[in-house]
């Protein structure tokens, strides 16, 4: 489904509303809404389950392998879309070698992504990693104005300003402060910067050299799952979790497994969702919603992980959730 433009706004509203009720009757608008409202929320339990379940592997747990985690993740992912393919459910691209050379790249800023934000989940409580998460947009949009020379308004720079902002003085207030978790998670922001102003070049590159000539979101997952499983056990054993992964009794617990499974089935699961839900609705709706979930997300992290806060901390925290909402609003309409 594409997003309404704005100038099509009113001609276009004026179409849907006779089409909702021509469609009311048959009542095929209440289930257009249902698909919505269910994308929607399965969009949101993921992304929010994953974030914490990968914090309770990574703290409760003390699993002090997090490439380790990242890779088992990405091999479920792997499994499970392959496995799908080959029955017919859905269709991916054959990975051919030419298309691994295109997509190389971008896969190794995708893991880099990936490794860092298990990295700095294990040292930083959930809320402050939604909040410093923000420091990404300042990134993204430097990014844009300097490498394809897009120019934006004072309402995206004044959403920008306030995250810096909340950034600075949720870390000073954050009693739980932590140096190594917070530098791991402002690489964490410049990889995924880079991921986001990358990935679309790099994309219309790769569907130039598919057999097909399109490189359907199905074909995306499974390649860069796959090509992350050699990347994450090269990186395995530069960290050294080798020695690690042999003596921890974590592994021999079949409930860990089954946390470690269903954590992989939640990743693959935010990549299923969010593209229901961009198709039930459209980038407009997709982005806020991004944006709200965060507040929950926060909430959520502070209260069943005892995060020790305080006023100051929480207020820098909510603060920095209604900058993102402020900052997706505003891109909206400078869209529009």
């Amino acid at each position: 489904m594409k997003p309404l433009e704005n100038g099509d706004s009113d001609l276009e509203g004026g179409r849907l509303g006779k089409d909702r009720e021509r469609t009311t009757r048959s009542g095929r608008t209440f289930k257009m809404h249902n698909q919505a409202l269910l994308s929607g929320l399965a969009y949101c339990m993921s992304s929010c389950s994953m974030i914490l379940v990968n914090k309770f592997v990574l703290s409760s747990y003390d699993f002090n392998a997090g490439i380790s985690l990242m890779l088992y993740q990405n091999l479920v992912s792997v499994i499970i879309v392959s496995t799908l393919s080959l029955f017919g459910v859905i269709s991916t691209e054959p990975l051919t070698l030419n298309l691994i050379k295109v997509w190389l790249p971008v896969n190794v800023i995708f893991v880099g992504m990936l490794v860092t934000s298990m990295f700095s989940l294990k040292y930083i409580n959930v809320a402050m990693v939604t909040v410093l998460k923000n420091v990404t947009n300042v990134i993204t949009a430097v990014g844009e104005m300097y490498l394809f020379s897009k120019h934006h308004d004072n309402r995206v720079w004044g959403a920008l300003f306030l995250m810096i902002i909340s950034a600075i003085s949720g870390g000073i207030t954050d009693l739980s402060f932590h140096a190594v978790g917070y530098a791991w998670q402002i690489t964490n922001c410049f990889l995924t910067a880079s991921y986001s102003l990358t990935l679309r070049r790099v994309m219309d590159t790769a569907k130039q050299v598919t057999k097909s000539g399109n490189l359907n979101e199905f074909s995306m997952v499974l390649l860069n799952n796959t090509l992350s499983l050699p990347l994450g056990v090269i990186l395995i054993c530069v960290f050294n979790e080798v020695d690690y992964l042999i003596s921890t009794p974590l592994l021999r617990l079949p409930t860990f497994w089954l946390v470690m499974t269903f954590s992989g089935i939640l990743g693959l699961a935010i990549s299923f969702s969010s593209m229901w839900f961009l198709h039930q609705t459209g980038a407009t709706t997709y982005s806020l919603v991004g944006s709200l979930n965060k507040i929950p997300l926060s909430i959520a992290g502070i209260l069943l992980f005892k995060v020790p806060t305080s006023l100051e901390n929480s207020a820098s925290i909510l603060f920095g959730l209604l900058a993102g909402v402020f900052f997706a609003r505003a891109k909206i309409r400078e869209r529009s």
